[in-house]
């Protein structure tokens, strides 16, 4: 029937997953405009509908006027966002982000991290937020699960935590 089972558990591609992903350094085509980049993950969609929710993404994180600039031309903060456009354009199930600011200054990471905060309470995605910085975890989870050596260590409301 085409099904690819392991361990009795069906596989399915990665592509397939629903899962948007953030990593530490962007991890954008160089060659492709910030438009291309967003554009990469729209699969499903008629063109007009790939421009639509491409105009939607650079909206959401104001970068309107950037969409034929290519990476080498922003700053670390506008990549940030590009990339985070790109993860969140083909509306994954969730989004995992993995220390998604560890190369931005101290101004521009907390610039990012409310932005961050926005679109994730626009988009209502659930997310999965790795980071080694106390202020990130606070100020965008809802609940925290601390981690030492793969162990569970503690667990709770970002507040309290």
């Amino acid at each position: 029937n085409g099904k690819i089972l392991f361990n009795e558990h069906e596989f399915v591609l990665p592509e397939k997953r629903g899962i948007g992903m953030v990593f530490q350094d962007y991890a954008l085509f160089p060659h492709m405009t910030v438009e291309e980049n967003i554009r990469f993950g729209l699969t499903n969609l008629s063109k007009q509908e790939k421009t639509e929710r491409i105009r939607e993404m650079l909206e959401l994180v104001h970068l309107e006027d950037y969409a034929k600039r290519y990476p080498y031309e922003l700053s670390g903060g506008q990549q940030q966002r590009v990339a985070i456009a790109r993860a969140v354009a083909p509306k994954p199930s969730i989004l995992l982000l993995d220390e998604p600011f560890s190369n931005l200054d101290a101004h521009l990471r907390q610039s990012i991290r409310e932005e961050l905060n926005g679109i994730l309470k626009d988009t209502g995605m659930t997310s999965i937020f790795v980071t080694h910085d106390r202020e990130d975890a606070k100020s965008i989870a809802d609940q925290v699960v601390i981690l030492d050596k793969g162990e569970t260590i503690g667990k709770g409301k970002a507040i309290i935590i």
